[in-house]
């Protein structure tokens, strides 16, 4: 695809400031390697990092982690066309908090926070709250506690990490003490009610200028050179054009009930915070039983930065751009852990080596047509 005249001077960047920047290792350069295929979409050559000092007038950036206002606009970034990913009015924004109100009577919150948020999303959501002070956190778990289990989430855990559940004040005490009061009170944390027999299912859009694609899928766990229970990839149905298109096509029920609480959730954060803007939304959707044996589903975070599922969704966006008459395509990935991984003869591998924390590691994304005529059947949850 080429760059069209006014874009003659484009270049794509990447920017490595978040939390995954400190690990270093797979996650650069798979960061690298993504961009640079965003690169050949847009026709642009890939030039690394971003640099201020670089005299660069036209820049696409491809951030690791979701930007403040503040740093989007001394990139340069006034819209969803100049990156992959989001830009957040307050940093907290970025985070699992937005997903829940305070508890009644809250004595802590940040500076921009919005309660009328909490009450939108609540039918949205599992049930849980958000804290930001030792009393504050103790008041939620006691009214979770009532019904069930309860998980804390710090709030930028990524994969599954920074979570436990807690059964009793004295193992809350442990998880603050741990955490400590000045960070609880910068980024607070989530209690949530805990559920069994759980499938994780994505829902997402994503803009990259011209191009738009919208999916539904599932992810999968694996397990990593350690032995611990990891993201290990995505199945995903991916259509042509945005969330309208996407709703269009035949699906399972709770493919449909996915995309309904997602979408719901996305508009109620564009209403809440007027200046967030995200040209990469991903939306985690939890489906399971809880300890009195309800069904429940909800939201359980939002991803607006390139993430496991990207390598997915740029493939797709690349059979579309290469077929203009393509509309549904399969596209998944997967993060292979160990040094013999069997990789498909039609994969793109955008990750193979030694993390020098994680060990051995591949990562690849495969894309298969589908047969419009027949039900893009929702991907099945795998086991690990």
């Amino acid at each position: 695809m080429n760059a069209s005249s006014d874009d003659h001077d484009l270049v794509v960047l990447v920017h490595s400031g978040g939390k995954k920047a400190a690990g270093g290792g797979h996650e650069i350069d798979t960061q690298r390697a993504l961009a640079g295929q965003l690169a050949a979409l847009i026709g642009a050559p890939f030039r690394g990092a971003f640099d201020a000092a670089r005299p660069c007038p036209h820049r696409y950036i491809v951030p690791d982690d979701t930007l403040s206002a503040g740093d989007a606009q001394r990139m340069g970034i006034t819209g969803e066309d100049d990156l992959f990913g989001g830009v957040v009015p307050h940093p907290f924004v970025a985070t699992k908090v937005i997903a829940h109100g305070l508890p009644p009577n809250a004595r802590a919150k940040p500076a921009g926070w919005s309660d009328e948020l909490g009450e939108r999303v609540r039918h949205l959501v599992l049930p849980g709250y958000s804290a930001f002070s030792r009393e504050d956190a103790h008041a939620a778990a006691a009214l979770l506690w009532r019904d069930g289990a309860v998980r804390l989430k710090r709030p930028s855990g990524i994969g599954g990490s920074g979570q436990a559940v807690i059964a009793d004040e004295s193992e809350l005490d442990a998880q603050l003490d741990d955490i400590g009061d000045d960070l609880l009170r910068t980024e607070g944390i989530v209690l949530e009610r805990d559920l069994r027999d759980i499938a994780t299912f994505s829902v997402g859009r994503i803009r990259l200028r011209s191009q738009e694609a919208s999916y539904y899928g599932v992810q999968h766990l694996t397990r990593n050179n350690h032995g611990h229970s990891v993201y290990g990839g995505s199945d995903l149905v991916v259509v042509r054009g945005g969330f309208d298109a996407l709703e269009r096509i035949d699906m399972p029920e709770h493919a449909r009930t996915s995309i309904r609480l997602a979408r719901e959730f996305d508009a109620a954060i564009r209403d809440a915070f007027p200046g967030f803007l995200a040209s990469r939304r991903n939306y985690d959707v939890a489906c399971g039983a809880d300890d009195e044996g309800r069904h429940r589903c909800g939201v359980l975070e939002q991803s607006w930065r390139l993430g496991g599922a990207s390598g997915a969704e740029i493939g797709a966006l690349r059979a579309f751009a290469n077929d203009p008459a393509l509309e549904v395509v399969h596209a998944s990935t997967v993060e292979a852990y160990g040094a013999d991984t069997d990789v498909p003869a039609d994969a793109c591998i955008y990750y193979r080596g030694v993390d020098p924390h994680g060990g051995p590691i591949t990562k690849f994304y495969t894309v298969d047509t589908v047969d419009t005529t027949r039900n893009a059947a929702f991907p099945k949850q795998r086991s690990e």
